[in-house]
């Protein structure tokens, strides 16, 4: 429901059509005489209606969402057969599955749609076999006019679903880009902020450090103590250097064109002892003469930080597979592993300032993996099952041709 409006605006709407179900339901009961089947099938169904609509925001779950919809289905087929005299029940019956366009749930559209199909068949079979006309015969006057309508009617509702859905799913990828936006100015200002200002005092500790450690007067023990906090602050200048690196993209570098193939067997050949200490292969699957634009350097980058999470998240004995191939306009590069996976909320976050699904990692790497991609007019795109793995998605746009040079 906070999808397309607040709870103000759900719960106004809701108590006006309760009102209007109930309305319609004081004027039917004056032609039955006593509680008779009709009636009380009418009043349940209008109970059970506004009691969906009324807790639906508390239990937003699918199978609630579902109740709700045959729920509604029922009272509006009940109308159309408890009171056929009313010719205007049946324009209802064309339209419910767009009531669960409000709901922003595809699976249940097409459910809803399915659904209210075989219903209408059921409903004209009775009609046109049963009935014969005798009640319902604004229906049986012109069948094939009602049929041709009540498919129009559908396919009009499944062109508002499609085009309402499209413009949702392009809003709510605008929405995770602007966010991702967000993210990396907001750590490029702090980085700009307290980076140089770390490195300066970080840079006369280690100076000092590294002539102690030279010095012959120092027992081995402390030099040995030396050399650690020296390894330790080149850590630290590490994660100083990531900071700038975003903080401060290279806009003015120039792009060359970039063999992918080659690109990956070099990280591949690169990493491969790295695999080998976690006990994982590494398998390529790449197409011959696929090149993008990019700076070699940044692009290895990508892949070394992209490969090496997978080498780390994958379960001993298992392959990580890389597969770049072209795909229209775009360069498609997947890592696939078999790892733990990650939960929709997780993927959610990735890319976040110091997000990380390791005990000793910054979140940095990822973050920059998202510059890197963003930089080069890509995109990036994870797909992962809990226990299952992930899969990550690199696009980049295809140069065609591998004398091309492009600036950015």
């Amino acid at each position: 429901m906070k999808q397309f409006m607040n709870q103000k605006q759900y719960y106004f709407l809701t108590i006006m059509t309760i009102a209007l179900m109930t309305s319609g339901l004081i004027v039917v009961i004056p032609r039955y005489d006593g509680l008779e089947t009709g009636l009380l099938l009418h009043i349940s169904l209008v109970v059970l209606l506004s009691a969906s609509l009324l807790i639906y925001p508390m239990y937003e779950k699918y199978l609630f969402r579902l109740t709700t919809i045959i729920v509604g289905a029922a009272y509006f087929y009940m109308l159309f057969f408890l009171y056929p005299e009313t010719w205007s029940t049946f324009i209802f019956l064309c339209f419910i599955p767009a009531f669960s366009i409000l709901f922003f749930d595809s699976k249940l559209f097409y459910f809803s749609l399915v659904f209210n199909v075989l219903l209408i068949t059921l409903t004209f079979s009775y009609v046109v076999l049963i009935d014969q006309g005798d009640n319902y015969s604004h229906i049986t006057m012109d069948l094939t006019g009602n049929i041709i309508n009540f498919i129009g009617s559908q396919i009009i509702i499944y062109l508002i679903f499609y085009i309402s859905s499209d413009r949702i799913k392009k809003q709510q990828l605008y929405y995770e880009e602007l966010q991702q936006s967000e993210r990396l100015k907001t750590t490029g200002q702090l980085a700009a902020a307290v980076a140089h200002e770390i490195r300066n005092p970080l840079t006369v500790v280690k100076g000092f450090l590294q002539f102690y450690e030279n010095d012959s007067s120092v027992s081995k023990d402390v030099k040995d103590n030396f050399s650690m906090m020296i390894d330790e602050l080149n850590t630290a200048e590490h994660v100083i250097s990531q900071f700038l690196t975003t903080a401060k993209p290279d806009k003015d570098q120039k792009m060359e064109t970039v063999d992918v193939r080659k690109a990956l067997q070099s990280v591949a050949d690169l990493l491969m002892s790295y695999g080998v200490f976690h006990q994982n292969n590494i398998e390529l699957l790449v197409e011959e003469k696929i090149y993008i634009a990019a700076n070699p350097i940044e692009f290895k980058q990508l892949l070394i930080n992209l490969v090496k999470n997978a080498i780390e998240v994958s379960n001993k004995g298992d392959s990580v597979l890389i597969v770049a191939e072209r795909k229209k306009r775009e360069i498609e590069i997947r890592v696939v592993d078999t790892g733990f996976g990650m939960s929709a909320e997780v993927l959610k976050s990735l890319g976040s300032p110091f997000y990380s699904l390791k005990s000793k990692g910054t979140g940095l790497g990822l973050m920059i993996c998202f510059n890197i991609v963003e930089k080069y007019n890509g995109t990036i795109h994870f797909e992962s099952v809990e226990g299952k793995g992930t899969t990550v998605i690199v696009r980049f746009p295809v140069v065609t041709h591998p004398l091309a040079r492009l600036e950015q």
